[in-house]
């Protein structure tokens, strides 16, 4: 999942190109809209539920699995999928050839634009020779270069917080191996790394939180953000100087997990380990080798340096660029709906493909693909033949960007302008200001729900309405059947961080579950333990059952899911804006 911690941040869509995979046969086509204005329609007060149905897919869901098979194919026998990696191409065929075997139509590649370089970590592996010898736990981050082999360096650790600092270490940093990044606290592990939410937690998740920045981007959020800016831009100006300087390769530090998880060699490798804001693009690629080190391994290496005592290591980084402009691709295939007057209707589900590559991406978000592909084997192996079709997705580049999901938005739904102006470029895109309506598709209005899965894989509790206040008594007939299942919050608040932001940025319902965290943001979010051990097949049998529910529930309704009012992205900033003239007696400042 990509920027979790910014859970209530709305993201707008990305314009991106377009195109069918050579190798997969063309799409027809999008029909016509319907002529249903799915804004307007009046949506009943009692849901007409099939509880047969539910009974038949609790039946095959859960006595009939086979998420766990979908799960060490992809996981085991594929392995990490990086987003522009030969792995990931061989994720996006393989979950393309999979959804024809097990029965659905138009299984295709979408492509949604160029990413950048391709990459795959070979092997890394590094030691410390002096004044001892260590195995260090360490890889190297995404997009690092080659050491030209095994390299043996003297120690130096490096601190550079502002342009002054540089001036230190010119001319000093020739073949070292640099620790780059602060030693951090190492707490001891006294809480549980793996939880389930408790009644009273889903309680609060339940109730509405109503704050002075509700809607927005709160001041002390943004203060960070631009502080992480001007942090990200001197990053780049850092890998530039250890370049120029020659040093033979860099170490940084393991962030920390929830709870302290971070610790007992458990390391993290996504965005805060990459030297540089972008080091998938050509023009901003690292040119000295990088790894990421288990705060354990680190902080040995970093006392040694702090105690002026000889350190060496040895180390050795072996990687593979495939290819500067690597495209993209998303995974979609479709159940056809039957009924002659709602089956060019659309019910969407999914999740990202994409992964780091400390693990295998088994719970981020090969968790959540395995359930959509379970959840609709579940409806195929039951052979429904649903009014709508029914649609799944499984995105690439969510954890860049959600580039995947925004440019399959992008170009079947609708986007907004955003500005060019040089200080918003130097944003990132959810921050940046629209100056422009958004500019909708037929298609828009033919997509009735969206639902996604990238929390981890621990059982379903319930879902986000994103706000959505006339969905939440529809939702709650739903789960009441569910209850057994442990589903039973509903709650009105928004949640960022995943590929559902994509279509409620162009007004289509898209919705992310309540899920257990169990240890995810402790232990294996983008982690070298994110792997197929830390999946839980009891819980992923209940995902896929109540994804399976939701998506059929929403294909047999005469009805589509009932819209929040169309997003006005440029109208944002106006509608915030102070009222002017009602101080009394405040005089206006004459224009400059």
């Amino acid at each position: 999942m990509h920027l979790k911690r910014l859970r209530l941040i709305p993201v707008a869509a990305m314009t991106a190109a377009l195109a069918l995979h050579a190798a997969d046969k063309p799409k027809a086509a999008p029909p016509a809209p319907t002529a249903v204005d799915p804004y307007a329609e009046v949506q009943p007060a009692t849901e007409s539920l099939d509880l047969t149905m539910y009974q038949r897919i609790r039946d095959e869901g859960l006595n009939h699995s086979h998420v766990m098979e979908f799960a060490t194919a992809l996981m085991d026998g594929i392995g990490p999928r990086l987003t522009g990696s030969p792995n990931l191409k061989k994720a996006n065929e393989w979950t393309r050839d999979t959804l024809t075997k097990i029965g659905l139509e138009n299984a295709h590649l979408e492509d949604w634009g160029e990413f950048g370089l391709g990459w795959q970590q070979l092997n890394t592996w590094a030691r410390m020779t002096v004044p001892d010898t260590a195995i260090l736990i360490v890889q190297a981050t995404p997009w690092s270069p080659s050491t030209p082999g095994p390299v043996t360096g003297d120690v130096v650790f490096v601190s550079i917080q502002t342009e002054k600092d540089f001036d230190q270490y010119k001319g000093k940093l020739a073949g070292k191996v640099v620790l780059f990044g602060a030693m951090r606290e190492v707490p001891p592990v006294d809480k549980p790394l793996f939880e389930r939410y408790t009644d009273k937690e889903l309680e609060d998740i339940a109730e509405f939180p109503v704050n002075a920045n509700a809607g927005g981007i709160p001041p002390e959020m943004q203060a960070r953000m631009r502080e992480r800016m001007e942090r990200l831009r001197l990053i780049d100006r850092i890998a530039q100087f250890f370049a120029d300087e020659k040093v033979a390769a860099v170490i940084e530090p393991s962030r920390d997990g929830k709870n302290g998880g971070g610790s007992g060699g458990t390391f993290f490798d996504d965005n805060g380990a990459t030297l540089g804001r972008t080091p998938y693009l050509a023009d901003k690629a690292v040119k000295i080798p990088v790894v990421v080190a288990a705060i354990e391994s680190y902080g040995r290496l970093y006392r040694l340096t702090q105690a002026h005592a000889p350190v060496s290591v040895e180390i050795n980084v072996e990687t593979k660029f495939t290819g500067d402009h690597e495209h993209g691709f998303d995974t979609v295939a479709e159940i056809p709906g039957t009924d002659p007057k709602l089956k060019e209707q659309v019910v969407m589900l999914g999740g990202h493909l994409d992964s780091w590559i400390a693990g295998t991406g088994a719970t981020d978000n090969g968790a959540g693909t395995i359930v959509a592909m379970e959840a609709v084997r579940i409806l195929k192996a039951l052979d429904i033949k649903p009014r709508r079709t029914i649609r799944i997705a499984l995105w690439t580049g969510e954890e860049e960007g959600l580039f995947g999901s925004k440019g399959y938005c992008s170009m079947h739904f609708g986007s907004a302008k955003l500005s060019t102006a040089p200080d918003q470029l130097q944003l990132p895109e959810f921050m940046r200001r629209a100056v422009g309506p958004l500019d909708v598709k037929p298609e828009q209005k033919l997509i009735s729900a969206y639902f996604n899965v990238d929390n981890g894989t621990g059982k379903i509790r319930g879902i986000y309405t994103q706000g959505n206040a006339a969905i939440a008594p529809i939702f709650a007939q739903w789960i009441a059947p569910l209850k057994d299942l442990g589903v039973s919050t509903i709650t009105m608040r928004n949640t960022g961080g995943t590929d559902h932001l994509s279509f409620d940025a162009v007004g289509i319902p898209g919705f992310q579950f309540i899920q257990d965290m169990l240890d995810y943001e402790s232990r294996t979010h983008h982690s070298n333990q994110d792997v197929v051990e830390r999946l839980q097949p009891g819980d992923l049998k209940q995902i896929a059952t109540v994804e399976a529910i939701f998506v059929y529930n929403a294909a047999q309704r005469d009805q589509m899911m009932p819209r929040k009012p169309l997003p006005q992205p440029d109208q944002e900033e106006k509608r915030r804006a102070p009222i002017e003239g009602i101080f009394p007696g405040a005089v206006a400042p004459e224009p400059k």
